[in-house]
């Protein structure tokens, strides 16, 4: 049997598919330089373009190339629309919610940001999330297609809702931020926690053969990501790299929880199980005492990250995970099993710039799949 041709229909969404990713890749593109970037005709390409015109997606910018007196025909610029809109992206963690549009082209056209006093409460939180959301989509007079949101907190996976675990140090409670931002945008609100979009902004920076790492994530708070065959596993309920309460090795040398070393070590904020990271950082640097023991604790849950998910490689991350490495690696080198340490590449907002990214793909991904008029 032959193979059935693809139809017209999708001969012509595939076309327009290719013009509108090079758009968004170049900006502005004439229809001679779509032709020559795509490798189709120039008659299959300015159909393409007319059918995206017609749809809104895409106009005449009004700029021409040189032309006339024997150096060929003027050209048009064409670019995508604004109507094709942006992407909300937000950040909720312990020092506020940012909240940025992004557009098709991969800019930030606007950043806004509103403090979160401490303790974090859940009617707090919303106040600031729905404000700084509304500023930031006002600013840009454009619609928002769809919003990824990063929170510092765990993450119910079929439902985007934070929730509260024992000891978590950031949010006193539940919060739901697709029930708060989906009256604010057109589709998907999609949730996930710091840990998770950071790991993914590192696995983004790094060499296209390391996709089997654990991202450990060492701050006021304490969690883990699990990078598999390049994805990210967030288990069933989505709590998977929960370590708080994983057991390792005490100051004292006995077997503790891995939150409680810290109050051991008198480095947790007054009132909260959130660690004081300036402090820790001045006695890591002052005392070997407490570095060796920060080290053993945190290669005693290493170990049992590596004995459960065989990484290639144990990425330290987080404000102080960096600062550690040389007492972590000493102490993780001499248990029986171990893998290369090394600190995260990417130090400036990792969990935004990973929801960030994924936000882009997912704006692009929904321009491409706008419907449109096929011509008869």
């Amino acid at each position: 049997m032959t193979a059935a041709k693809p139809s017209l229909e999708l001969l012509r969404s595939l076309t327009d598919e290719h013009v509108l990713r090079e758009l968004m890749q170049a900006r502005r593109l004439t229809r001679a330089d779509l032709a020559a970037r795509s490798g189709l005709s120039k008659p299959t390409v300015g159909e393409s373009v007319r059918r995206l015109t017609e749809a809104g997606l895409v106009v005449d910018t009004g700029e021409r190339t040189p032309g006339g007196r024997g150096r060929g025909r003027v050209g048009s610029y064409y670019a995508l629309a604004d109507t094709v809109g942006t992407a909300l992206v937000i950040g909720i963690a312990p020092d506020g919610v940012v909240a940025e549009c992004v557009d098709a082209y991969g800019d930030t056209l606007t950043r806004t940001h509103h403090e979160i006093s401490r303790p974090a409460r859940p009617e707090q939180v919303t106040a600031a999330l729905r404000t700084a959301a509304t500023q930031a989509q006002r600013s840009t007079g454009r619609a928002t297609r769809l919003a990824v949101v990063s929170a510092a907190d765990p993450v119910q996976r079929t439902t985007g809702r934070l929730v509260r675990l024992p000891d978590a140090p950031f949010l006193l409670g539940e919060l739901d931020p697709v029930d708060v931002l989906a009256p604010q945008v057109q589709g998907p609100v999609v949730v996930d926690n710091d840990v998770n979009w950071a790991a993914q902004a590192e696995r983004d920076t790094e060499p296209a053969d390391l996709t089997d790492f654990a991202y450990l994530f060492l701050g006021e708070g304490l969690g883990c990501a699990v990078v598999s065959d390049g994805q990210v596993r967030r288990g069933h309920a989505g709590l998977a790299g929960e370590i708080a309460h994983l057991i390792t090795i005490g100051p004292d040398g006995r077997a503790t929880r891995f939150i409680e070393v810290f109050g051991d070590l008198g480095l947790r904020r007054p009132g909260s199980t959130a660690i004081d990271v300036d402090r820790l950082r001045e006695l890591a640097d002052a005392s070997s005492a407490t570095r060796e023991a920060i080290g053993a604790a945190v290669s005693g849950v290493l170990a049992a990250i590596v004995a459960l998910t065989d990484p290639q490689v144990v990425v330290l991350g987080g404000p102080w995970g960096p600062a550690v490495l040389d007492a972590v690696t000493a102490a993780f080198g001499r248990l029986p099993r171990h893998v290369d340490l090394r600190a995260a590449r990417l130090t400036r907002e990792p969990s935004l710039t990973g929801a960030r990214t994924d936000a882009l793909a997912r704006l692009r991904s929904a321009i491409v799949a706008a419907p449109r008029r096929t011509p008869a």
